[in-house]
């Protein structure tokens, strides 16, 4: 058998043994094997690919994607005999799958080889990541990155490569050879500004040059850069590493492992390399330090007009001296006391119960304060300003939300032209938020307005609060869970790299609930570690509330039902006083209702249960429950459009349920029609919090 080599860290190619390139005839082909190398062996499903490969499938689709795939298999195994099975690009249940071996995709070959030179000497890590770097012909999928599909894939693997640009400057200043660091930093500074790690290491290379002067000036560009781009503040590292510059402390002369003299400010070596570990105990001749050669060393003196350092006090009494101190220096009723109180009512929000509540009462007031300004940019700074990130997507209180719209949409109509797209980007991103799951064509035309001007505007942070509302209007039909999950990576890539920490949690909770639909559950289990690990650090403690749910709905989806039930009571108990009744109200019946239908149990709904705004869908097992079959049918026919957002799929899971017990094939058919495009689904899982098993068992049935 022909061994086949697959690349994509570029335009994506086949070679065969010898070396010579293989015909993958035109872009849809190619873009199949890109969609199937991202799956990384996983069957895609047929549907899938379909919806990855046209926005607007013809009628044919399907028998083009096996034209497609018929192509390939010519191409990829020429020798195999007629009506002979397929060994690497195989079918597998509703879908494909290539099962090519990890060591010829260049993309899975450069993983390892980074994860490699982790464990190796630094002469040995060099020539790894020197040799894995030259892998890369261009950006990764370079011909797909319009494509949803390939976007998180793209994110995370320009990210590690990133990464293995600065081990291979760390492994020359390991080696003693800081001059064959710096024209590469240097010119990968000049395309990722961001990247604190590098400007580290550059600063650390000119200084081991001898070039002190430059490296300082590297540290301020870094704070520059920093301060005006991204509006952060250096990272610990860098500032250690500028104070042991001005101290010239001796240790950042050595190269790691390397013997000196003992070091009087134990760790500083080890914090300008960026370690948090204690310095090891050296041993070794006197080594003066830099300055020595030249005159004694002596502290370098404060410059001009620098304060001294503040007096330590307790956060509380930080806190309390700040506000007396602001209440009594800032007028009352003035913008900038408006504008201040909304950053607060933002942070008061992610705490979650009673300040979730009092976030949610005092922004409503602030808006209505800030119109009366009769200013639209204030307004739309104090709208915009509440960029809280949303995983959950009905509303906690309705009419906040829909008088929240009105205003923003208002004051966009009231903004002159002009420099103002920040303004509006953010107001457009607050309208597709707060339309959440509401029939109508405004919330997605917002969340596509905001993206693009986030996108032309180069802005972080906007461009995370504009795929929060993407994301919210991502559910306008079943079987959307890929482009959700697209989402969740762009928007954690997007984070890590820009420090925004909030954001991160939401990416990976929106890919949880997305792996979770698509039974991935490795997957959806890291998601919930890190979204876990995260809020712990962060102080984030609404973020459990969505990871013990997930608990619950992994142990209904493996056939553990007894301890799901138990794991849902004490999801709920968790609930209450969270401050999101949007969630709260009624999920602990409806989780239970369908726990009990995925596992063949008698329905058994409790008719006196506070069901809250899923009581229609509940309603006619209850009255199928008491034998009332004619009333149960007028209830489900009665039944309303499911509401757009992470339980649609749950909610047509159930009608067709109900309609299977009624023997009803109107209902059976709309409800087949929804649930078609989630064929490769499990019903509900989407939500993170509860499913009715896989949607493929209804549209058999």
């Amino acid at each position: 058998m022909v061994r086949v080599v697959f690349g994509v860290l570029g335009p994506t190619v086949a070679a065969g043994d010898s070396g010579g390139a293989l015909a993958l005839k035109g872009p849809r082909h190619r873009a199949v094997l890109a969609r199937l190398i991202v799956a990384r062996r996983r069957v895609v499903p047929v549907a899938r690919l379909v919806e990855d490969l046209w926005a607007d499938p013809p009628p044919g689709a399907v028998g083009a994607v096996q034209t497609f795939v018929a192509a390939l298999r010519r191409v990829l195994e020429p020798e195999r005999p007629p009506r002979a099975p397929a060994r690497l690009l195989v079918t597998d249940g509703p879908g494909y799958a290539l099962r090519t071996e990890p060591d010829t995709v260049d993309a899975w070959r450069f993983e390892t080889a980074l994860a490699t030179a982790a464990g190796l000497p630094a002469q040995q890590a060099l020539a790894t990541l020197e040799e894995a770097l030259g892998w890369w012909r261009g950006p990764a999928y370079a011909e797909f990155a319009d494509e949803d599909w390939s976007r998180g894939e793209r994110a995370r693997l320009a990210e590690l490569r990133l990464q293995a640009v600065e081990r291979r400057a760390e492994a020359h200043l390991a080696l003693g050879r800081p001059a064959d660091a710096v024209p590469d930093l240097d010119a990968h500074l000049t395309e990722h500004p961001w990247r604190e790690d590098a400007w580290r290491l550059l600063a650390l290379a000119l200084y081991r040059q001898h070039r002190q002067g430059d490296a300082l000036a590297v540290l301020r560009r870094a704070r520059e850069v920093l301060t005006n781009q991204l509006g952060l503040d250096p990272g610990p590292r860098l500032r250690h590493l500028q104070s042991d510059i001005l101290t010239q402390t001796p240790t950042l002369d050595l190269p790691p492992d390397t013997p000196g003299p003992p070091d009087p400010l134990r760790g500083a070596r080890n914090r300008a390399l960026g370690s948090n570990e204690p310095a090891p105990k050296t041993s070794g001749p006197p080594h003066p330090p830099r300055g020595a050669r030249n005159r004694a060393p002596s502290p370098i003196p404060p410059e001009p007009n620098t304060p001294p350092p503040p007096t330590t006090q307790p956060p509380a009494d930080l806190w309390t001296r700040a506000a007396k101190t602001y209440n009594r220096t800032v007028a009352k009723g003035t913008r900038a006391r408006l504008e201040s109180t909304v950053g607060l009512i933002r942070n008061l929000a992610v705490t979650g119960g009673e300040g979730l509540a009092e976030a949610r009462h005092h922004r409503t007031a602030a808006i209505t304060a800030a119109e009366e300004f009769a200013d639209p940019e204030l307004t739309a700074r104090v709208i915009g300003a509440y960029d809280v990130p949303a995983i959950w997507t009905r509303a906690d209180d309705p009419p906040a939300a829909e008088h929240i719209v009105a205003v923003a949409e208002r004051t966009l109509a009231a903004l002159p032209a002009g420099p103002h797209d920040t303004a509006r980007c953010r107001l457009l991103a607050t309208i597709a938020l707060e339309t959440r799951g509401a029939p109508g064509p405004r919330g997605p035309e917002a969340a596509r307005e905001a993206e693009a001007l986030a996108r032309r505007l180069d802005d972080p942070a906007l461009l995370a609060f504009a795929l929060n509302g993407r994301f919210m209007q991502s559910f306008t039909r079943a079987g959307l869970a890929p482009q959700r999950d697209a989402i969740g990576a762009e928007l954690v890539e997007l984070a890590v790299r820009h420090g925004l920490v909030t954001y991160e949690v939401l990416g990976h909770l929106i890919r949880l609930q997305a792996r979770a639909a698509l039974a991935d559950f490795a997957a959806a289990d890291t998601h919930a570690a890190t979204a876990d690990r995260l809020a712990e650090r962060h102080e984030l403690p609404l973020v459990g509330v969505f990871t013990e749910w997930y608990g619950a709905l992994r142990l209904s989806a493996t056939g553990e039902p007894a301890r799901a039930e138990a794991a849902c009571r004490a999801a709920a108990a968790r609930l209450d006083g969270a401050g999101m009744p949007g969630l709260e109200r009624g999920l602990l019946p409806l989780a239970l209702l369908c726990l009990r239908l995925t596992h063949g149990l008698p329905p058994d709904p409790d008719p006196r249960a506070d069901w809250g705004p899923h009581r229609p869908w509940a309603e006619p097992f209850t009255l199928i429950a008491e034998g009332r079959h004619t009333e149960a049918r007028t209830a489900l026919h009665a039944l309303p459009e499911p509401p757009h957002d992470l339980l649609y799929e749950a909610y047509c899971a159930l009608e067709a349920e109900a309609a299977l017990r009624l023997d009803d094939r109107t209902v059976l058919e709309r409800a087949r029609t929804r649930l078609r495009p989630a064929a490769a689904e499990l019903a509900g899982a989407g939500s993170g919090l509860l499913t009715l098993g896989p949607v493929e068992r209804y549209l058999t049935d």
